[in-house]
């Protein structure tokens, strides 16, 4: 009670001083009090700007992960209230804010920050990444425990027709993992082969080895495979050995390479593709014919880090940049084999190279879209319109027809390339700078 009392009285004692003191005095403590109030006024805007400028970042990040959630369940359509209406992965600028966002939060392959946003609802243990091409029994005491894939390091995938059975039997490497990716649509006329059941086959009519490669030989799903092989049915192997190429591949450090080609084969455009007999390996030609001069200068493909689309071989991490680099709706891949050594993970001039000890015949037979057809002959008492009649529409030549769809997709390819080199105003051209230091090397020699 006596505290209660103490407390009351020191009130009154204050507000009489404050309303019966002297004035000068009043005065002075309300002057004192103003630089008090203030710091408390500054005080209290600072943490109110904090507080909001917080919670509309908190919403930003929030609503742009809605939105990249919502694209990648609806077929990556990124709807953009700010201007880009358009698709993440091709056209959406690489410094627009939400392109950036999205590299922040969804880094390619990485478990962690995609396991937060459209894998929210999955504990974290139970997310698997990554897959393979092998077979697994549909019972017996292996299949309940973790299947064992180390016996195949690497995988071998053809486009095939029948036509060329016996020649891809004699391609096909025993200790490869084998997908067949059959064109023609006949499948069931690989099951006499004793490898064939424990390949992968897949069959989509008309359709190149590209196409099946940007389809089924995603980077993930072929990630446990050391080196990726993507060849044509016309190979001669007779002079080919899987191991030894591959122990030479290893050893030089190529990421992407190719078996030189037999002089004598029938399909040869490019000269760095040929054998050179006193060679293991060659990275470059010199060749001063033709309209393309390979000299001592040349930096670029196809004088020097070049392989051709026949026989690739891509190491894991290579390939991974390549499928990226494969079109959609680009097939035939034509254009694509000058940009490979942008995938070498390095020099190309060191990083992509011919093997010329292990060498291939390139036999130039081609099967896809069938031959062309030549008309058969009238006899000469039948009329022009009789001969009409009986052809009906004039066949197509598809040879022709494949050949021009190629030639077109080569220039759309080359545009596309220009385009995003000039959109993309944070790439910078690696082999430009490797070009200069060398020229700079040179001209010191010189002087």
């Amino acid at each position: 009670m006596k505290a209660f009392k103490s407390w009351r009285w020191l009130f009154r004692k204050r507000n009489a001083g404050l309303d019966g003191g002297v004035q000068g005095k009043s005065g002075s403590n309300k002057m004192k009090q103003l630089p008090f109030l203030g710091i408390v006024c500054i005080v209290m805007l600072v943490i109110v700007y904090r507080t909001t400028n917080y919670q509309y970042q908190q919403t930003e990040t929030k609503s742009t992960k809605l939105i990249l959630l919502h694209s990648i369940n609806d077929g990556m359509q990124l709807v953009d209230h700010s201007s880009c209406l358009m698709v993440l992965e091709n056209n959406c600028p690489i410094n627009h804010p939400l392109r950036m966002m999205e590299t922040k939060i969804l880094p390619f392959g990485t478990v962690e920050d995609l396991a937060s946003l459209t894998l929210v609802n999955l504990p974290h243990g139970i997310i698997q990444p990554r897959s393979d091409l092998e077979l697994r029994p549909l019972w017996s005491s292996s299949s309940r425990s973790k299947v064992d894939v180390s016996s195949n390091h690497n995988l071998l995938a053809i486009p095939v027709g029948i036509k060329q059975k016996y020649n891809v039997d004699a391609i096909v490497e025993k200790n490869f993992t084998i997908i067949l990716f059959h064109y023609d649509g006949n499948m069931d006329g690989w099951w006499d082969l004793d490898w064939s059941s424990k390949a992968i086959h897949i069959v989509a009519q008309n359709q190149t080895k590209w196409w099946f490669a940007k389809r089924f030989l995603h980077p993930d799903v072929v990630s446990v495979y050391d080196y990726i092989f993507l060849w044509d049915e016309d190979l001669g192997v007779e002079n080919f050995h899987p191991g030894r190429y591959l122990d030479i591949m290893k050893s030089e450090g190529l990421e992407i390479s190719q078996p030189a080609l037999d002089p004598n084969s029938t399909d040869i455009h490019h000269r760095i593709t040929i054998r050179k007999r006193m060679k293991t390996v060659h990275r470059r030609v010199w060749d001063l014919r033709g309209s393309v001069k390979c000299s001592n200068t040349s930096e670029g493909p196809p004088c020097t880090g070049f392989v051709e689309g026949m026989a690739p071989v891509f190491s894991r991490s290579a390939w991974r940049c390549t499928w990226h680099l494969i079109q959609n709706d680009l097939v035939h891949g034509w254009g694509m084999d000058m940009k490979l050594g942008y995938c070498a993970q390095g020099d190309r001039s060191k990083k992509v190279g011919v093997i010329d000890s292990e060498f291939i015949v390139h036999q130039g037979i081609q099967t896809l879209g069938g031959g062309s057809p030549s008309p058969k002959k009238a006899s000469k008492d039948t009329s022009p319109e009789e001969t009409v009649k009986r052809q009906g529409t004039p066949a197509v030549d598809t040879r022709s027809e494949i050949r021009r769809q190629s030639t077109w997709e080569l220039h759309v390819f080359r545009e596309r390339w220009d385009k995003a080199v000039k959109e993309d105003r944070t790439w910078v051209d690696p082999f430009k700078n490797i070009q200069r230091r060398r020229t700079g090397k040179r001209k010191s020699r010189q002087s």
